[in-house]
């Protein structure tokens, strides 16, 4: 079934009642504006919170690694020095042990004399060359534990600032996500204030109207409707837009007008003189809410625009 004509057709008899012009459409602000803005800006945000949630979420990682590091840091400094510290008694204790005995010795040959003094200082220069050792090897070992300390802690202190680095990174990046997510809140609010509804051609008041294609990809995004666009230029045969056949008759970019013909359900409505962001309604029998075509721009034998179709597609009782 089509829906009311503007002009009756040529092919069909005269009308009854004498021809009544459609009314002028009525450009008025969105009622339902508070409703059509939550429903975007939840389509438009929704990515942005995402990456919001997902910096939080590496953020705290970074921050266990880091303290898991500093943790490792800590037991393996400990470690160190456990051992450091065992090695450092034991070789104390040698030590202590050759001083007593080197004083002895000493203290022997002292009162020994001839063959038996040799021995016995002999004895004493030995004990006193494996006590220059011990010193030594004591010394060594301290130096050894000490640079071990050193290269770990200089190798933790690098990872620690590389995780304050990238802490601070990710800090930074969830600043920027947050800027740009209320810059896109605010421009999204915009773009909503700045689309209108009209009254069209069946009395109907039309949903949000597209004037460029970025409001159009806004109301793809809504996701309430489907959305064809076209660009129709002037030829004898009509041109296939969805589920309708539009023939464009006449064009006059001068006063953005245009007139064409809707071929739907077989039947053909002509549609003269209209304007442009004008939504013009019809009926399928496919569906119960009207389809509306919106032409945007008219220029010498063409237009463009794009056809609104709901959702749902059943047949009408």
């Amino acid at each position: 079934m089509l829906f009311p004509k503007d002009n009756q057709n040529v092919n069909e008899p005269a009308p009854s009642a004498p021809y009544s012009a459609p009314p002028a459409p009525i450009i008025v602000n969105t009622d339902n504006g508070s409703g059509v803005k939550i429903a975007i800006l939840f389509g438009a945000v929704i990515a942005l919170m995402g990456a919001c949630v997902y910096m939080f979420y590496e953020l705290s990682q970074v921050r266990n690694d880091l303290a898991q590091t500093r943790e490792a840091l800590s037991g393996e400094i400990s470690k160190m020095y456990e051992a450091s510290t065992v090695t450092t008694q034991i070789s104390r204790r040698n030590i202590d042990k050759l001083e007593k005995d080197l004083d002895h010795a000493r203290a022997q040959a002292q009162q020994l004399s001839g063959q038996a003094k040799a021995e016995a200082e002999k004895h004493t220069e030995e004990i006193a060359a494996r006590l220059q050792r011990a010193q030594d090897e004591q010394g060594r070992q301290i130096g050894a534990v000490s640079s071990e300390v050193s290269q770990v802690k200089t190798e933790a202190t690098a990872n620690i600032a590389a995780a304050n680095a990238k802490i601070e990174g990710v800090s930074t990046d969830v600043g920027g996500v947050r800027t740009d997510l209320a810059k896109n809140k605010a421009d999204t609010e915009k773009l909503i204030a700045d689309m209108k509804t009209a009254r069209g051609d069946l009395g109907v008041q039309s949903g949000l109207i597209a004037t460029n294609g970025t409001q159009l990809q806004a109301l793809r995004e809504l996701g309430e409707r489907n959305y064809t666009d076209f660009k129709l230029a002037k030829s004898k045969k009509p041109q296939k837009i969805g589920d309708v056949s539009v023939l464009l008759k006449s064009v006059d970019p001068k006063h953005n007008k245009f007139t064409i013909e809707l071929i739907a359900d077989d039947k053909t409505t002509e549609k003269k003189d209209r304007s442009i962001n004008e939504p013009i309604q019809f009926l399928l029998s496919r569906a119960k809410q009207p389809y509306e075509l919106v032409v945007n721009d008219v220029k010498k034998d063409l237009i463009s625009g794009y056809l609104s179709a709901p959702k749902v597609q059943q047949t009408r009782n």
